[in-house]
């Protein structure tokens, strides 16, 4: 195996330069292990403790992701195959794996999130290009992960009987954690941090040979020992070199000073890697000097990016982990206890129970408030032993055992730089047993405590990844605990005198990942618990995002942002998505009978990515009346069924097709429905693009996997590539509006390898523009026929219903742009809506975000 490819193929995740110069400068960091005989050395080790390996999913798609075709919308029964065999491999020699997937995206990361996107959008208007002169799929070194990868993996994984949770913040440092607290094998993956943080060993995914089950195991010890660092200095460098928190051109001008008085440059080194070890030796020999006797930002140019920097760096603490590079001169609480979840819009009258998470075994309770007399370290919360420093490293089994303690994964390290002032934890006294925040006013120096509607939204960060997927609850009954929502005066008060008036709030040294509400945008707590349940479980898909932090967001899809005549799938679902805001957010709405915007983070041709979208949520009708969240996710008299499948029908706006899609059989109940949708919805769709999307979708259950391997389409069509991304993104938001509803359809309904072939979609789809006979569409099989013609009336009544007629391209004009794309007849946004406008083309060059949208504005009448 070379070891000089280690990382080389991996996204840029991580500390910025670090991959290259591991896989270049110092390969003997990299050891190849074998993974069998890891486990066998556990078992031995620890006699009935299962060897467990924690692995960060988002990191591996694109290497799981193994078929050849990815162009058409994604090959899922063969990729659902290469996950079994994945989980296959490593279940035969007794290895457990526990699935870690992102469930949002951290404030403190959403400036690299934006970049990463815009980056994949010129990568995806390089692939259209291609497509467009070869007519083939490009190369693998311009592969793009399917849309809707990361979605489906969940559930793909749930279904082969696999652990999988959803992170309340970017999954690296819950992955970190586990791993740490569970002592397990180790971490896979594909992400530098994993180096940084103090944790169990961390195995690269990229260089995983699944037959052999050998990889290449990344030692931080022997990095340190390159470096002439402790595994505690490597946060800090770390945040010296740039990461995902910190811009890499904050300490650019450092960096090379640095450099400049490094004597012992390398002339066969590259630049990156000699400033790498310029600038760890300056923390060895200059730093090191003042540690524990000055301030780093009295040795660093910190300027206004201290608190930042200070941020970035607790960020890699884990649970009962400190730095010694922060002064203790105040408790550290770098594990708080979960934080209470405040709502924006709360009953004045309602004293409920907050939602706790909390560890499978009850922690000893320490008090988390010292009065001003006491200057001794108090952890606020029990945790891990700081582990002693291991010189080398040999296997996953060489660091000091640690005697086992059951921490909570929950910090919060998330900087804050769009806001002009310094956050600051208050401790809480042992009689409130609540946490609060006190922001303290730039202008009066005043301490102001933040519990209502100004609040800062946070999202949620705390979380239990051992709560196992058949618990119903994310808290044992043992120790959950009641907690008063924080809203009167006296709290207030009592809060505020229990502050340590030593607490220096400027500066950021003080204070270890912070204490905070939780600000949600939903005040029932009890339906708030359940859906964070089903986001950790991963068996819901954006519900408690939005419920919780009202803000969500979607990758790029492939898209051609030269084609006018197809609108972007943003927009084609944002008036579904509006009518699930108006159903999440039901108690939210105020004496006007609106609800808050939605932050909406999604990629379109055109979008900038400076703002969000502000989306209100759009009022629909429901047979009946709207249920609420609690009728709909807890009445389980065998009725609801019917009044949760009223109410999904009423997100796409389908109610009166109701009686026409209940005679379709599963599980192509489901599809028929965001069949209508599309068709309604953009009239530049045709009666062919009917019969190769209901013909796919028939064809494909009698088709085994070796089968679909074989297919090869004539030729690669750019506009069934964009009409591939855009049905797979339309199963997405299915599983959105089943999840809101109460799941009135089962998951595996909409499951893209039950009903959807990218090659065979692509394959019918140039069959059906060429005008082909349905029958050789549906490959002579008269059995399917009869179903054909079923799903095509029930699509085709339903859309004239809503004055949709579908007719074949031989009877469009040449001028024929369609509803999407017709000249005069688009909206463009201006000011906080839209207008009638001549340049037509509405969902294309849509400038900046930060524009509401509040009406049904994308219905073609």
């Amino acid at each position: 195996m070379d070891r000089q490819m280690v990382l080389s193929r991996s996204s840029v995740m991580g500390v910025r330069g670090l991959q290259g110069f591991v896989g270049s400068t110092c390969p003997h960091i990299c050891t190849v292990v074998n993974f069998k005989e890891l486990a066998e050395h556990h078992r031995s080790k620890y006699p009935g403790c299962t060897p467990t390996i924690v692995v960060d999913a988002m990191c591996c798609l694109r290497y799981w992701y193994t078929p050849e075709s990815w162009i058409c919308g994604g090959q899922w029964r063969e990729y659902f195959s290469a996950l079994r065999d994945f989980v296959k491999t490593f279940t035969a020699v007794g290895i457990k794996l526990i699935f870690f997937f992102d469930g949002m995206v951290e404030q403190d990361k959403r400036d690299e999130w934006v970049k990463r996107r815009l980056k994949n959008n010129r990568e995806i208007s390089r692939i259209f290009h291609y497509i467009k002169s070869h007519k083939e799929q490009p190369g693998r070194n311009m592969f793009f992960i399917p849309s809707g990868l990361a979605v489906f993996t969940r559930f793909a994984l749930k279904t082969l009987g696999q652990e999988t949770l959803c992170s309340l913040q970017e999954a690296d440092y819950e992955v970190a954690s586990y791993g740490l607290q569970h002592n397990c094998l180790g971490i896979l993956g594909e992400d530098t941090d994993y180096l940084i943080y103090d944790t169990c060993p961390y195995f690269s995914i990229s260089e995983l040979c699944l037959e052999s089950l050998d990889t290449v195991m990344l030692c931080r010890e022997k990095l340190c020992e390159s470096l002439g660092l402790r595994v505690a200095d490597l946060p800090l460098l770390a945040c010296l070199l740039g990461n995902d928190i910190i811009p890499e051109g904050m300490f650019e001008s450092f960096r090379y000073k640095c450099l400049s008085s490094y004597t012992s440059v390398k002339e066969n080194f590259d630049k990156k890697g000699n400033i790498i070890l310029a600038v760890s030796d300056h923390i060895s020999k200059v730093l090191h000097l003042y540690q524990g006797e000055r301030k780093l930002e009295e040795l660093l140019p910190l300027g206004p990016n201290k608190a930042l920097f200070y941020k970035g760096m607790a960020s890699y603490l884990l649970p009962g982990q400190k730095s010694p590079w922060f002064f203790q001169e105040v408790p550290m609480c770098s594990d708080p206890e979960p934080r209470q979840e405040v709502p924006m819009c709360t009953d004045p009258e309602s004293r409920q129970e907050v939602p706790m998470c909390s560890d499978p075994e009850p922690r000893q309770e320490v008090p988390m408030c010292t009065g001003p007399e006491s200057r001794q370290e108090v952890p606020t919360c029990t945790g891990p032993e700081p582990r002693q420093e291991v010189p080398t490293c040999t296997g996953p089994e060489s660091r000091q055992e640690v005697p086992r303690q059951e921490v909570p994964m929950c910090t919060d390290s998330e900087p804050r730089q769009e806001v002009p002032r310094q956050e600051v934890p208050m401790c809480t006294g042992p009689q409130s047993g609540q946490e609060v925040l006190i922001w303290t006013d730039p202008e009066s120096r005043q301490e102001i405590l933040c519990t209502g509607h100004e609040s800062k939204q946070e999202v949620p960060i705390c979380t239990d990844p051992i709560s196992k997927q058949e618990d119903s609850m994310c808290t044992h009954p043992e120790i959950n605990q009641k907690l008063p929502v924080a809203t009167d005066f006296e709290f207030k008060l009592e809060a505020l005198m229990c502050t340590n008036p030593e607490i220096k709030q400027e500066d950021p040294t003080n204070v270890g990942p912070e204490i905070k509400q939780q600000v949600t945008m939903v005040s029932d707590t009890e339906i708030l618990k359940i859906a964070r349940t089903h986001h950790v479980q991963a068996e819901s898909y954006l519900v408690y995002n939005i419920m919780s932090s009202g803000e969500i967001e979607c990758s790029n899809t492939l898209e051609d942002e030269l084609d006018q005549a197809l609108p972007s799938q943003a927009f084609i679902y944002r008036p579904i998505r509006q009518r699930v805001y108006s159903l999440l957010l039901e108690d939210c709405q105020d004496v006007a009978s609106t609800c808050p915007a939605v932050k909406e983070w999604f990629v379109y041709p055109g979008n900038p990515l400076r703002h969000p979208d502000l989306v209100r949520p759009l009022q629909m009708t429901v047979p009946g009346g709207t249920p609420s969240l609690k009728i709909l996710w807890l009445n389980q008299e065998p009725e609801m069924q019917v009044r949760r499948l009223d109410t999904l029908l009423a997100c796409f706006n389908l109610s009166s097709s109701r009686e026409e899609l209940q005679a379709v059989e599963s599980p192509f109940q489901a599809l028929c429905c965001l069949l209508i949708y599309l068709f309604v919805q953009v009239d530049t769709l045709c009666l062919e693009d009917l019969h190769a999307f209901i013909a796919q979708a028939l064809c494909l259950q009698g088709k085994s996997t070796s089968q679909l391997v074989n297919l090869q389409p004539d030729y690669i069509n750019p506009r069934a590539v964009q009409l591939g991304s855009l049905l797979v993104r339309g199963l997405t938001t299915l599983v959105l509006v089943n999840s809101a509803c109460g799941f009135p359809w089962k998951m595996s309904d909409f499951m893209p390898w039950n009903i959807f072939d990218g090659k065979l979609f692509h394959q019918k789809y140039l069959q059906s523009e060429k005008g082909y006979a349905v029958e050789v569409l549906l490959e002579q099989n008269r059995s399917r026929l009869t179903k054909f013609h079923n799903l095509k009336a029930v699509v085709c009544k339903a859309c004239m219903k809503e004055n949709r007629r579908i007719t074949g391209r031989a009877h469009w004009g040449s001028h024929h742009a369609g509803r999407w794309g017709r000249q005069g007849s688009g909206y463009h946004r201006t000011g906080s809506g839209y207008s009638r406008s001549s340049q037509g083309q509405p969902w294309r060059d849509q400038g900046p975000g930060s524009r509401q949208y509040e009406h049904d504005q994308w219905r073609r009448y």
